[in-house]
């Protein structure tokens, strides 16, 4: 129920998006969902990709620093309220969000959010109980 996730270090400095980006797919490997945090002098971006081992070796024989993370990825309902009843649902879990960004899925009913959560296996636990879909990481390398 988890998917990993890639965080690159990354110096802010114009170009260093378009390198790392080129390195990735120069691994021949495709990014599915994309987030920055940044200060001013560096930020660290989060990737979920197809083939997070490849892009981890890739980026790393790069020199970058980076560190894969698991994750999970939860489709909710494309209505007013959705994501407000997911995190409802986590919160009455007593889990904490630490940050969480969008997912595009093509051909779906749902839109998908990536969250780093305090505590993965009780949040996954009730977002399940509830029926919440909950991507795979064989889900994400197909999509």
């Amino acid at each position: 129920m988890y998917i990993k996730q890639l965080s690159v270090f990354v110096e802010n400095k114009s170009g260093r998006l378009s390198e790392i980006t080129s390195i990735i797919a120069k691994a021949g490997v495709d990014i599915r969902a994309i987030s920055i945090a940044d200060t001013t002098d560096f930020g660290i971006l989060r990737l979920i990709v197809n083939k997070p081992d490849e892009a981890e070796k890739a980026l790393k024989d790069a020199g970058l620093t980076v560190s894969i993370n698991k994750v999970i990825a939860v489709g909710i309902p494309d209505r007013t309220g959705g994501i407000a009843d997911t995190l409802a649902a986590i919160a009455n879990k007593e889990v904490g969000v630490e940050y969480m960004y969008e997912y595009v899925a093509r051909n779906s009913d749902h839109a998908y959010f990536v969250m780093r959560v305090a505590d993965n296996e009780k949040a996954v636990a009730a977002l399940t109980e509830i029926g919440f879909e909950l991507l795979t990481q064989d889900a994400v390398s197909k999509h």
